[in-house]
């Protein structure tokens, strides 16, 4: 960039962290005041200017200072060259926090939790999504001699139980080999390919255990198939509430649309790889009613693989540098904290 654009994005840099900080229009003379650019209020009055006319800042009020656009906020989000990092005792905070956690539950619990406490946004994190994860074992539970209770563990740690009437009295003995049959041909198992193993298994059984195994295999196949109900933990709903202005006259329609688990989980599609922070801005985002929020999210699982999004839904005017790290410390953690379950 030129000599000139540097300081215009100066300008713009200084905007929105005074507008973040204050929620106050930002005029030139508080940039001088505040900013240490080493040019007069002339000079900074005609940088806005031409931000202005670019579309980049917005004056709100006649004879107020000025305020970022969505536009503004992208640029200035491209231009992030450091995320400042988490400090030690933030670091420290949260590992201790994560590491307390007894179950893939508890971990999502806690993380939502620890999300919005940091950003003071909204947090949500979805489970582990199941067309990623492998079998890691199926526990077969007799609830009554006719009802057993299926137990899916995969190896993200996610645990789903299924309830299956048979129809007809099994033993003991019979429920340890229709688990033996379970695990023998699809622990270790992609859930995609286990699903096509799993219709295979009743021709295969011995003839006393078919009729059981059909029931639990047709359920079974269900539950790998057919599993649109990706789950989401959300948290910090009250915190979008501190600052009503921030979204004026839709602060319902942005409550209302997170109440929709679809559009929560469309927020977080962007997020494709672990570590890979993504920002929509206001306009940016799908869902007409979330225009007046910025997103961010990010991928969260071991090395390569992805185990699901995670990330914080808050205003435009956020405080994005300090969002974006401390949505990727906790993702990082968490999926330290998977890759060890």
């Amino acid at each position: 960039m030129a000599s000139s654009d540097e300081r215009r994005f100066e300008v713009l840099r200084a905007i929105v962290a005074d507008y973040v900080s204050n929620q106050e229009p930002v005029g030139s003379k508080a940039i001088v005041d505040r900013h240490n650019l080493g040019v007069s209020s002339a000079t900074v009055r005609n940088d806005m200017a031409a931000l202005e006319e670019e579309g980049y800042i917005t004056q709100p009020h006649t004879s107020a200072g000025r305020i970022p656009t969505d536009k503004g906020y992208r640029l200035f989000v491209d231009r992030l060259a450091d995320i400042k990092p988490l400090s030690q005792a933030e670091r420290r905070a949260i590992i201790n926090f994560l590491d307390g956690a007894l179950d893939l539950d508890d971990v999502l619990r806690r993380s939502v939790r620890l999300l919005a406490q940091l950003t003071r946004q909204v947090a949500v994190v979805q489970y582990p999504t199941m067309s990623t994860a492998t079998l890691r074992h199926l526990e077969v539970v007799p609830l009554t001699p006719a009802r057993l209770m299926l137990v899916v563990i995969t190896d993200a740690g996610r645990v789903d139980q299924r309830t299956i009437d048979l129809g007809d009295v099994v033993t003991d003995e019979s429920v340890a080999r229709i688990r033996d049959v379970l695990n023998s041909k699809l622990s270790g198992r992609p859930l995609t390919d286990a699903a096509a193993r799993v219709a295979e298994l009743p021709d295969q059984a011995p003839g006393d255990l078919r009729d059981a195994l059909v029931r639990v295999c047709t359920v079974l196949v269900e539950h790998l198939v057919d599993h649109p109900e990706e789950r989401l933990v959300l948290g910090g709903t009250a915190n979008l509430t501190r600052n009503v202005a921030d979204f004026p006259g839709s602060l319902r329609q942005v409550l209302e649309a997170l109440e929709e688990q679809v559009v929560v989980l469309k927020l977080l599609a962007a997020a494709r790889n672990p570590g890979t922070v993504t920002v929509r801005i206001g306009e940016e985002n799908e869902d007409a009613q979330m225009r007046s929020t910025s997103v961010v999210s990010i991928g969260y699982g071991r090395d390569d693989m992805l185990l699901g999004g995670m990330g914080v839904v808050g205003p435009t005017r956020m405080d994005y540098p300090s969002t974006i790290a401390a949505v990727r410390a906790v993702a990082n953690y968490v999926g330290q904290i998977l890759a060890g379950s």
